[in-house]
């Protein structure tokens, strides 16, 4: 597994006054650097150095969130009165409540 396939992402960190590199898939690691370029290369290295020694180690490595299938079924418990509502704007819409839920998570 190489680290080119993990999520990653660059952001201000308002408490260390530098930007942080951060890897979805390990999410205990982060990259504190001035540059957002340079944040997103410590990173990179870091999960690069990781999974070299996760393979020392005969461990698994995370799958990367790209390669990840999905059912797209999703259970939420919700109040029911926050379904009430739901289901009367979905008929009032002239749609299924899945349709409607579907639409405002893609918003």
């Amino acid at each position: 597994m190489t680290s080119d396939k993990y999520t990653y992402r660059v952001m201000w960190s308002e408490e260390d006054k530098e930007h942080v590199g951060l890897c979805a898939e390990f999410p205990s690691l982060s990259w504190l650097a001035k540059s957002p370029e340079a944040a997103l290369r410590g990173i990179r290295k870091v999960v690069a150095d990781v999974l070299n020694d996760m393979k020392k180690r005969r461990e698994k490595a995370p799958e990367p969130l790209s390669s990840r299938r999905y059912s797209g079924k999703l259970m939420v418990r919700i109040p029911p009165e926050v379904h009430r509502k739901l289901a009367l704007e979905a008929e009032e819409e002239n749609v299924s409540l899945n349709r409607l839920i579907s639409s405002k998570l893609a918003s």
